[in-house]
């Protein structure tokens, strides 16, 4: 007996049903910071890899070979996006983990007595819970304010670099209110102090330009599911002199320069290759489309009395609008409008019930972060879809069918 057949059909082994999106009537998706949906140009060039090129890129075979040069390809196509060589790429499970790996390999990899680490308290969790754990094990850190627009000082951040500075920390846009730090302007600060200098690109890698030989950022670190992508993908920049700086985290099979073992997501990294090249195609599209209707959107909301916008409007990324609502509760507008997809804070501290980090550290008080919502549009928003968001909230909070906060 050789055993049943298994080339014939089968069922999915499932024993849970769950709803789907697509089993939820009409409902409108504006959480595109949160996560955005693959294009179908992504899910396309993924599927082959998931199905007849599945082989081992570490293996010698034929197959193995096609899944090694099918990541090469999306390195390259990667690069091209940031403008940067691509044997300074390395690939990750995704921001998160890239960002793991930037500042507790830079740490352990110093010779410095009580290293110091410069970070802003509107960072995104992923920053913040790993600088905590570095507190814990004899880091100091330093978590600068903001002002009320969400911009950071930049003599207040010259000021905070120590003799025992190794690294400073600043996101390029904001996860929740889109503001956009000079990074530029901060990198050129650190690097005259003799500070290397890291931030998370995953609000802005595919939406906006980045060029990390402009930016000159030593750490670069992304998200594949930001930017119409797959999740579980991600990739860290490390500028070429900077390798020496840093200890790989994880241990096995040495892939990814020896920086990161571990057998290669090859389905994820080709659909990341293939969104960084629909971005340099579709980039500035995107932002004219998107932003013309962000700002419709804002200008329609911001007419109820007691709207206004969280964060600099100038300096901010085009599909994003974080409005506080005063007096009224963000989560039972979002319960009574729940076909609408919103949010009201970080997806990754979305089971906390507290206030924003990022609004409290911009000065709002708790109330009005528990008034605000972030719609984030994206590549799939339609005009139409605006137009009901606006109808139902105007509706809505012009008929005071809504808890009072």
């Amino acid at each position: 007996m050789l055993g049943k057949d298994i080339s014939a059909p089968r069922k999915p082994l499932s024993l849970f049903h769950f709803k789907t999106a697509a089993q939820v009537p009409n409902y409108i998706y504006l959480d595109n910071n949160s996560t955005t949906k693959p294009d179908s140009l992504v899910v396309q060039a993924m599927v082959n890899f998931l199905t007849s090129n599945y082989g081992n890129p570490s293996s010698s075979h034929l197959v193995g070979r096609i899944a090694n040069t099918s990541i090469e390809n999306a390195r390259q196509k990667l690069s091209d996006l940031l403008k940067c060589n691509p044997r300074d790429l390395i690939f990750t499970s995704g921001a998160t983990e890239s960002i793991n790996l930037a500042l507790k390999g830079v740490v352990h990899a110093s010779f410095k007595t009580n290293p110091h680490i410069i970070t802003l308290k509107t960072e995104h969790p992923a920053v913040l819970d790993t600088c905590k754990y570095l507190e814990g094990i004899g880091c100091a850190i330093t978590y600068l304010p903001v002002e009320k627009d969400g911009l950071i000082d930049l003599l207040t951040f010259e000021k905070a670099i120590r003799p025992n500075t190794i690294l400073a920390c600043i996101m390029l846009v904001n996860n929740e209110t889109g503001v956009i730090q000079p990074i530029k302007l901060l990198t050129e600060i650190a690097h005259k102090m003799g500070v290397l200098f890291m931030t998370d690109a995953t609000q802005a890698i595919g939406k906006l330009p980045v060029d990390v030989s402009d930016l000159e950022t030593d750490l670069l670190c992304l998200s594949g599911h930001k930017f119409y992508g797959p999740k579980g993908i991600g990739a860290l920049y490390i500028k070429s002199k900077t390798k020496m700086q840093i200890t790989k985290q994880m241990h096995g099979g040495n892939q990814e320069g020896r920086l990161r073992s571990g057998t290669l997501n090859v389905p994820g990294i080709v659909g990341l290759g293939e969104a960084a090249a629909i971005a340099c195609q579709e980039m500035q599209r995107d932002k004219e489309r998107i932003g013309g209707l962000r700002d419709y959107l804002e200008s329609e909301l911001l007419k109820i009395k007691g709207v206004f916008v969280n964060g600099n409007i100038k300096n901010r990324l085009y599909n994003v609008s974080n409005l506080c609502f005063e007096g009224i509760d963000a989560d039972s507008i979002m319960a009574s409008l729940e076909n609408i997809m919103v949010s009201n804070g970080s997806a990754c501290t979305s089971a906390l019930v507290e206030p924003s980090h990022v609004l409290i550290a911009m000065g709002l008080t708790e109330e009005q972060a528990f008034s605000s919502i972030r719609f984030s549009l994206g590549r799939f928003t339609t005009k139409d879809e605006i137009d009901i968001t606006i109808k139902h909230y105007s509706e809505l909070l012009h008929k005071n069918e809504y808890q009072k906060a």
